[in-house]
């Protein structure tokens, strides 16, 4: 069976190309598996990023670039078995045996109903989410059932001595999903300043050229404070760092409308998940897939107002007890999005 797949944010590498990439990884053990990408050293990049195993993945000239011929390219979708696309929004036309959509997000400004949208949506066999977030706008805007399938999430062996870190993951930007840095950088110098001592925070994300300013603020802000700003650092720091960690942080969607852009709101968490496995307690905002992770007072908090998120951090920071139980708590929790549940409800999901 030849596959292809074609993610439109792949360079980002953020939590959703992980997830993409994931779906390769696991293809490609018994398939023919083609990323759409003109890059050549995407495979390598991620392999760095994410620790994913990208041996008998291939890379093949991506055929939905706006350079490509509209008829050129639907053509050339019948040369596959099965195609994964990642819409922004957007249906493509494909023509392979068995297509399937990825939804990231929810997409509101679409208009899911028109007669186009329907005539492409009959060639589409399978529409993927992250969440039951994500599956109820994206069943809403298109009259449709999708189907869950949650992100893969590595468990990792907590091989140092917990210290006092509070960590936060995710991608350096002020687009759409933005991770809200500066609001945690701000909520943790106010603690620092009413009286916490002999803490760090430490703020890891991935970059692009473009997100050079944003960081440069960051660090600004955050100058003669115990805080750190590491972008587009290798796995296996980033596992250290979750090794480390005592509280995970988490702010998407923090200050936005949601009612109206809900697309602003974590689509899942996988950072969350990923810390939690680490016997990171999360302390995340209550919003978006968050809240299908984090059990409220069993394994981590939800805050929906910045006293909130403060006032729960030190609830951990002065309580070694409630830290250690609770600790236990969300490395159980994470222990369901692990292993090879992915992979076998992918599998069982298409039918392979």
């Amino acid at each position: 069976m030849k596959i292809g797949i074609f993610d439109p944010y792949l360079d980002t590498l953020g939590g959703g190309e992980k997830y993409v990439l994931t779906i390769a990884s696991c293809l490609a053990d018994k398939y023919q598996v083609f990323l759409f990408w003109n890059d050549k050293l995407i495979l390598k990049k991620a392999s760095e990023r994410f620790g994913i195993n990208v041996k008998n993945i291939n890379l093949t000239k991506n055929i939905f670039s706006s350079d490509t011929f509209f008829f050129r390219k639907i053509l050339s979708t019948k040369n596959y078995d099965a195609i994964f696309y990642v819409s922004d929004g957007s249906i493509p036309t494909l023509l392979s045996k068995k297509n399937i959509l990825i939804f990231q997000f929810p997409v509101n400004w679409v208009n899911g109903k028109n007669i186009l949208t329907r005539l492409k949506l009959n060639k589409i066999k399978n529409i993927f989410c992250y969440s039951n977030f994500v599956k109820k706008f994206i069943d809403e805007k298109f009259n449709i059932d999708s189907v869950i399938l949650t992100p893969s999430v590595d468990l990792i062996k907590v091989n140092k001595k917990k210290a006092n870190l509070i960590l936060t993951v995710g991608r350096f930007t002020k687009a759409v999903n933005a991770k809200k840095q500066g609001v945690l950088i701000d909520a943790f110098k106010s603690m620092c300043n009413k009286g916490l001592s002999n803490w760090r925070f430490i703020v890891v994300g991935s970059a692009l050229s473009q997100d050079t300013m944003y960081i440069d603020e960051l660090k600004k802000k955050a100058k003669n404070y115990p805080i750190e700003i590491l972008e587009n650092v290798s796995f296996k720091v980033l596992l250290d760092y979750y090794s480390q960690s005592k509280i995970y942080w988490h702010a998407t969607g923090f200050g936005e409308d949601l009612e109206k852009h809900p697309e602003y709101a974590e689509h899942f968490g996988i950072s969350t998940v990923e810390a939690m496995g680490a016997g990171a307690v999360p302390v995340v905002i209550s919003a978006g897939g968050q809240k299908e992770i984090v059990e409220e007072n069993k394994n981590g908090f939800l805050w929906n107002t910045l006293d909130e998120l403060k006032g729960k951090t030190n609830l951990l920071t002065e309580n070694e007890e409630l830290w250690k139980k609770m600790s236990q708590e969300a490395m159980k929790r994470a222990e369901f999005f692990a292993g090879n549940r992915f992979c076998n409800d992918l599998k069982k999901i298409l039918e392979l």
